[in-house]
């Protein structure tokens, strides 16, 4: 049985993830905080900014690692770089969770796996550094890129910050300019699971594959999980339409892993 390794396992993405792959692989996890992982032999504490990865990576020595990080960048980049040393020295494979952010530079259309990547915003370089180590240093084999949208879910920071907005009738920031796909991580943890089990390679968009301006996106939220109607502030940053999507072109996923915006809204309504 293949070992798994989420790095960031006790996250919103990364808890999704472990949810999913340990009824079918022998699944690990690592997290910073929380005492319900402490007793738990298949989680390990790992804080990047002061720990080695090599100490968990020893331990469990995992065929393939999830990597879920959030965090300070310097701390992930070194982070990165001893896992990519780890999958050069030993038969592992590293599937890295980028962002759609390595486009934005780009906003006049909606961004493919093999589109040049460049970045205006200090995330989107990160992501970008990552991203190049890993096709710089390893073997198209042994690495999967999987870029996100914005990703949703009843217990997605988004939704959240959504509510805590409408709790305290404060205002809540929309962008009627900006053009966008969407994922959850339910979605997104059912398509990795397929990635893993045809052990797929490369760079994957993991988005809707529709589009939707993002202020009418969150109206659809508010409608239909019938919240009380929250203050919207428009926030324009464009006089045109911008771009923030990732569509796939070349690496494609069978039919039901492909959903819409609008499978994202219902199963909202479901939780």
């Amino acid at each position: 049985m293949k070992k798994i390794l989420i790095i960031g396992a006790s996250g919103f993405i990364g808890g999704a993830l472990y949810k999913e792959l340990c009824p079918y692989y022998d699944t690990y996890g690592t997290y910073h905080t929380g005492k319900i992982y402490s007793g738990n032999k298949h989680f390990f504490r790992f804080n990047m900014e002061t720990d080695d990865i090599f100490g968990v990576l020893s331990a469990v020595r995992p065929n393939i690692i999830i990597s879920a990080l959030r965090g300070d960048f310097e701390a992930q980049l070194e982070t990165h770089s001893h896992l990519i040393q780890y999958c050069r020295s030993f038969n592992s494979k590293l599937i890295f969770l980028s962002s759609a952010n390595v486009f934005d530079a780009f906003s006049n259309f909606p961004s493919y796996e093999f589109d040049k990547t460049l970045s205006m915003s200090k995330y989107g370089k990160f992501k970008i550094k990552i991203e190049t180590a890993l096709m710089k240093q390893l073997p198209e084999k042994k690495y999967v890129i999987a870029r996100l949208p914005m990703v949703f879910g009843s217990n997605s920071p988004r939704l959240k910050e959504l509510k805590y907005h409408i709790s305290k009738n404060e205002a809540y920031e929309v962008f009627p300019d900006l053009v966008m796909n969407v994922t959850n991580a339910d979605k997104l943890a059912q398509q990795i699971h397929y990635i893993i089990n045809r052990k797929k390679k490369g760079i994957y968009h993991l988005g809707s594959s529709d589009l939707i301006h993002h202020d009418e996106f969150i109206k659809e939220i508010i409608k239909a999980l019938e919240f009380n109607t929250p203050l919207l502030k428009n926030v324009y940053t464009s006089n045109f339409d911008r771009f923030l999507a990732v569509l796939p072109k070349d690496n494609k996923l069978p039919k039901h892993l492909i959903f819409s915006h609008f499978d994202i809204i219902n199963e909202l309504k479901l939780h």
